[in-house]
Order: C-alpha cells, then sequence, then structure tokens
C-alpha cells in the first residue's frame, strides 16, 4: 500500500481512536492490547499508528527487558500485573506474558515444564482479568519468512534500524518452523472465549495496521461521548512577547541548497 493511501485511511481512524480514549475515560474502561507476532512483523509500528494522537498521560506501551535474577523467583505473572491498566487507562504490550510460549520456547529460556504450567495457566490468568472488567485484546501479527527475510535485511542495511537486530533475532532465522509449531501450541491452549487471538496478516504491514485499529474499534461498544466545549476567553490585553538569547539557526545543509 502506498503511503498517502495509507494516510488518507489511517487519518479516520485516528479520529476513532481519540473517541476511544476518550469514552475510555470517561467510563473508567481498562484497556490491554497484547501484540504478539514474527520478528520484524510490525508491533512497533502498530503502536506508534494507534498511541500516536492519543494523550501519553493515558495510553501506556510496556516492552519489558529481559527478566532480573530477581524476576526470575518470583510467579511468572507478577512481573507483568503493576502493568495493567487503571481506570481510564489503555495499555498497549510489545510482547507480554506470552514470551514464555514463543521465544523462551524456542530459544531454551525455559524448561518444557515451565511452557507448560505456564499455557495452562494462562487462560484462568486471564480470565480473572476480564471478570474483574478488564478489556483484554490478544493480537499475534504474522508474516511469511520471505518478508521477515527482507524486513531483516533492510535493518542490517539501515544504521538508523540496526538497533532492533539482537542475536536472538540471528537465531531465531533458523528457527522459523519452530516458532510455527509453538504459536500453534500456544493457540490451542490459550485461544479462549474470554480471551481469543486474532490473527493479522502483515505481509503488508500498514494494511495490516489499518485492518488491526479496524478490529480494535469495532469490537468495543458505542465509543460516542460528546466532546466538552471548551470556553477560550479573549486575551485582555496585547499579545506579550519574551526577551531571551537565540542560538542560531543552522545553515542551509547541504552548502548551496
Amino acid at each position: 500500500m502506498k503511503r498517502k493511501h495509507y494516510e488518507e485511511l489511517l487519518e479516520p481512524l485516528e479520529l476513532e481512536l481519540v473517541a476511544m480514549a476518550r469514552w475510555a475515560k470517561h467510563k473508567g474502561e481498562r484497556i490491554c492490547v497484547l501484540l504478539e507476532g514474527r520478528d520484524t512483523a510490525g508491533k512497533g509500528g502498530t503502536i506508534k499508528a494507534i498511541s500516536a494522537r492519543i494523550n501519553p498521560r493515558q495510553l501506556r506501551i510496556v516492552a519489558l527487558p529481559k527478566p532480573t535474577e530477581t524476576e526470575t523467583t518470583q510467579w511468572y505473572f507478577q512481573r507483568y500485573v503493576p502493568h495493567l491498566p487503571a481506570a481510564g487507562e489503555i495499555v498497549l504490550f510489545d510482547r507480554s506474558w506470552y514470551n514464555r510460549a514463543g521465544v523462551e520456547k524456542v530459544m531454551g529460556f525455559a524448561t518444557d515444564e515451565q511452557v507448560e504450567g505456564f499455557l495452562k495457566a494462562a487462560p484462568t490468568f486471564e480470565k480473572l482479568l476480564v471478570d474483574d472488567g478488564i478489556r483484554l485484546f490478544k493480537y499475534w501479527l504474522s508474516c511469511d519468512q520471505e518478508a521477515q527475510e527482507e524486513r531483516f535485511a533492510e535493518r542490517l542495511q539501515d544504521p538508523l534500524k540496526r538497533w532492533k537486530l539482537s542475536p536472538i533475532d540471528i537465531k531465531a532465522r533458523t528457527r522459523f518452523t519452530d516458532y510455527s509449531e509453538a504459536r500453534e501450541a500456544m493457540f490451542r491452549a490459550t485461544h479462549t472465549d474470554h480471551a481469543p487471538w486474532t490473527v493479522v496478516n502483515y505481509n503488508d504491514q500498514k494494511r495490516g495496521r489499518l485492518t488491526l485499529i479496524r478490529n480494535l474499534l469495532d469490537r468495543l461498544p458505542d465509543t460516542l461521548v460528546p466532546e466538552e466545549e471548551i470556553d477560550w476567553p479573549a486575551l485582555r490585553h496585547e499579545p506579550r512577547e519574551e526577551d531571551f538569547n537565540l542560538i542560531h539557526p543552522l545553515p542551509d545543509y547541504p552548502p548551496g541548497d
């Protein structure tokens, strides 16, 4: 999808996302969105698209680092609980507790017993969240191996994107099928009526973002809340200027342009 067409389609969705945030604040709703999927699928771009127009005091992005030594001794879900949304908040998880069923399983960071225990516990944990009123959405962003390889190559060649590559990414290239099998086992165990998975095709990332956002908005109730009118008084004096020292603007670059 061409960027211009994508931006034209995204703009009305951004208005709906802002309305969603206003509704969540007004009603005290708690919205929790889990974004999982293939490496390079497009989680970061989707998070930016959802969050770009929403007050950052209301929307939080959670991307937890590798667990600390202490956290590895805790109840597995414990490190995620403090990041769950409070009333009026929207939380986007850039990967979530499902790390255990994905990268930890495939790369050998968790034992078979730990993975099996997680798959049994996750539906119960999520039932507690949903029963308490949290609106939980679980998305899996899917792309085929050809698209993934192209994106890995792009990151390798672009110095502004190279930070996205990690040693785990390099190893994951040889485990594409293993990740597929781990994903299917995860779906079988954790795709429930109270917290279903939604798979989105991200071979075309722009189309994938639009599809995911549309699906998220459509699964919410009517979010129309009248926008509060602001009585904006006129200044009682002429606009005042500030007096301060200025750093000279950068010259034209490249010189002569």
